[in-house]
């Protein structure tokens, strides 16, 4: 079946012959996205080496490059290569088979059909933005990766710090030797924001010999909680949540960029 008002191919159970593999080669050369679904097996060469014994899965070639091999179940793709790759196929006595090779590294993904169930494709568009939004753990996670974001040459200790009344957010020290007690909230914060870290900064004041200070990181704070910080001694500082969800976004990338280079 073919929609020529977006350009869209499906094909349902095709034999695996000459018809098909002119169909793959033309949509790898025109960057097409490719979805397949059939039985495969697969075999990887590079940074080591697997192989991906026969079974029935769903394989998808994006527009730059990336491939990914998933099997019925799990989220996670099975096998995968990240996106650049340079595409070979054929058709050989009824298996088509799909190469995937990157440069640098030098490596390779092939992918054998033996049965197609379903072959999808087509040109996709896609402007809408995206937005990051994050938890309270994941703001909590990159003070911990980018500490400047609290203030400038702040350093944690630990987070989840065990006090008497609970449990602090992120632990650490200032550029002055002070101890920091920092409470993190998603959303507005209000009086029992303020009343909980001036809870959390008593405790640590009574376990340690040092000057303790209390920040409220939030993305902002309650009308009249900035009289009630500053009568309890403690400070704010605005922590956006969608900053945040960068930092950990950024970091998550750069470690799977060092992975596929490492």
């Amino acid at each position: 079946m073919v929609s020529s008002r977006k350009q869209v191919l499906v094909l349902e159970n095709p034999k695996i012959d000459g018809e098909t593999e002119k169909s793959v080669k033309e949509i790898l050369a025109k960057r097409k996205a490719l979805l397949i679904v059939g039985n495969c097996w697969v075999d990887y060469k590079g940074r080591a080496s697997s192989t991906l014994k026969s079974g029935e899965r769903i394989v998808i070639i994006k527009e730059d490059g990336s491939v990914l091999v998933h099997r019925p179940s799990s989220y996670e793709a099975v096998n995968w290569q990240p996106p650049g790759c340079i595409f070979q196929s054929q058709v050989k006595n009824g298996v088509l088979q799909i190469k995937a090779i990157r440069r640098k590294p030098a490596e390779s993904l092939r992918i054998h059909f033996d049965r197609i169930y379903l072959l999808f494709t087509m040109k996709m568009e896609d402007t809408g933005e995206f937005s990051l939004h994050a938890s309270e753990e994941d703001m909590q996670k990159a003070v911990l990766l980018k500490p400047s974001i609290i203030e400038a040459d702040f350093k944690p200790i630990s987070f989840e710090k065990r006090v008497e009344p609970g449990f602090v957010d992120v632990y650490g020290i200032d550029r002055e030797g002070r101890f920091v007690v920092i409470e993190i909230k998603r959303k507005t914060a209000g009086r029992n924001a303020a009343l909980q870290l001036s809870k959390y900064v008593k405790a640590v004041r009574g376990i340690v010999n040092r000057e303790v200070r209390g920040i409220l990181a939030a993305p902002s704070i309650a009308k009249g909680t900035q009289r009630l910080l500053a009568t309890l001694g403690l400070a704010f500082k605005p922590l956006d949540p969608r900053k945040c969800a960068e930092i950990l976004h950024k970091s998550q990338t750069r470690k799977l960029a060092d992975f596929f280079e490492s």
